[in-house]
């Protein structure tokens, strides 16, 4: 459930529990010609990056290039809570982190475990996010749908909207 006033608020904090509380996204590179692609992600807030095992030979991986800028989209279960990170996506060469995040899970799609030939950790440094939170309670959800539609210059309040900046505010 989100919290329309964290997210006004502390729309950092919010970001980080709500990637801890769910793993799964969609991931793709910025100009790359390719779709999005469904990830798991290991949040390391920390960092302020995101980690994410895949193959070697993964459209991701091919596509990757110094520089290289991707978004990783984020709905919460309840389609209350929405986000978009970018950041620059990187192969992470950090054995402490594969070992932090390795899982019996992410070595069923890898049968040389941690040690696969190939076995890629990405990362994801995050430069900044947008989020999306919305009520939970469809009493509110109606009160102000009704409202909204009673007078012609009223837009239903029934959520908010942030930026987050992760790293030095671009100028």
């Amino acid at each position: 459930m989100s919290d329309t006033r964290q997210a006004s608020t502390e729309p950092e904090a919010q970001l980080w529990e709500q990637l801890d509380g769910h793993t799964a996204g969609m991931l793709g590179v910025s100009g790359s010609g390719q779709h999005m692609q469904p990830m798991v992600h290991m949040a390391a807030p920390d960092e302020k990056a995101l980690y994410f095992f895949t193959s070697k030979s993964s459209d991701l991986v091919k596509t990757l290039k110094p520089g290289a800028i991707a978004h990783y989209t984020y709905v919460a279960k309840d389609h209350d809570y929405h986000a978009c990170m970018k950041g620059n996506l990187t192969i992470s060469n950090d054995p402490e982190k594969k070992d932090e995040y390795w899982s019996p899970i992410v070595g069923a799609w890898f049968e040389g475990g941690k040690t696969d030939p190939d076995l890629a950790l990405l990362r994801l440094d995050l430069e900044d996010a947008a989020i999306w939170a919305s009520t939970d309670s469809s009493l509110k959800f109606g009160w102000e749908m009704a409202k909204a539609n009673l007078a012609s210059d009223t837009q239903p309040d029934v959520g908010v909207s942030n930026h987050i900046w992760f790293r030095e505010r671009p100028t």
